[in-house]
């Protein structure tokens, strides 16, 4: 398979297991509905108590600065949560089970003593990375976005450790870091290429955008909100999705095979370069056989 049709193999599978349990796609909206209250809650707490300056609004209290990084962990808790439910969902939908949000959330609150550290982990990490941003300039921005790529490469399949082998936060993000040696390429690929399709899927949305502005303030109106509509409904599929094969390549990577709709689909060829397709293998190669 080339890149592309990788990608899409992984999308269409991805898409059966959603089509097959509709309730996984409410995770990601429950998580952006809990995102939207806490930064609505903390932000209104900071301009009530958090600003010295009222009037410019350009300094901040000791309170203040207590209350973002407050939220920073709210929100890493919500994102953590929310998507170890639809790891759980997806994880018993692969297995032939039946799933309900609700069974979901039940092993997701299982484990909510792993949970939590991560999300302080994770808050952490972010707030580390945002201040490299913002102080040393683009030179700062560039190594932030590297090593948070990075990150998010070896750290893509802590959650389903936590949820699925009940590990701790240190002996998950080792077990991660091991299994992302197994799987570089079936990682990258398939995050690159379930973005490339959530950006393609968000297009109809822009030009309908686009074409009520054209039209004028009534063209915008309808046309705008069916674009905005869209979008949404876009990034709520793509993102679970992501949820989806974030689970079918933990099974892949930790037990060398994938159940229910991913069963049929040889990972080691589809992910394999075809330059080493048609050799013996070699250094990459070797690495996604182990």
């Amino acid at each position: 398979m080339t890149r592309f049709q990788t990608s899409w193999e992984i999308a269409k599978r991805s898409w059966a297991v959603l089509k097959s349990d509709k309730s996984l796609a409410w995770f990601p909206v429950l998580s952006a509905v809990a995102s939207l209250i806490v930064v609505a809650i903390i932000g209104g707490l900071i301009a009530v108590a958090g600003i010295d300056n009222k009037a410019t609004g350009d300094s901040l209290q000791p309170i203040g600065w207590v209350l973002i990084v407050v939220a920073y962990l709210a929100l890493a808790m919500v994102q953590t949560y929310f998507l170890a439910a639809l790891v759980a969902g997806a994880d018993q939908r692969l297995r032939g089970n039946d799933s309900t949000v609700r069974l979901a959330l039940d092993i997701a609150n299982s484990r909510l003593h792993r949970l939590l550290p991560w999300a302080v982990v994770t808050a952490t990490v972010t707030m580390v990375l945002q201040a490299i941003e913002e102080r040393f300039g683009i030179v700062g921005t560039i190594v932030a976005r590297l090593v948070g790529l990075a990150w998010n490469l070896v750290t893509f399949l802590v959650i389903p450790i936590l949820v699925l082998e009940d590990l701790g936060v240190g002996d998950a993000l080792k077990r991660s870091k091991d299994l992302f040696k197994k799987t570089w390429g079936e990682n990258v690929i398939g995050q690159s290429g379930l973005g490339l399709v959530g950006f393609l899927a968000v297009i109809p949305g822009v030009l309908l955008i686009a074409i009520g502005a054209g039209i004028g303030t009534a063209g915008l109106v309808v046309l705008g909100a069916v674009g905005v509509a869209w979008i949404i409904a876009s990034a709520v599929v793509v993102s679970a999705l992501s949820g989806i094969y974030r689970t079918a390549l933990y099974h892949f990577a930790a037990n060398g095979q994938v159940p229910g709709e991913f069963s049929d689909l040889d990972f080691h060829d589809a992910f394999r370069p075809r330059r080493l397709q048609r050799g013996n293998g070699g250094m990459f190669g070797s690495s996604s056989n182990n």
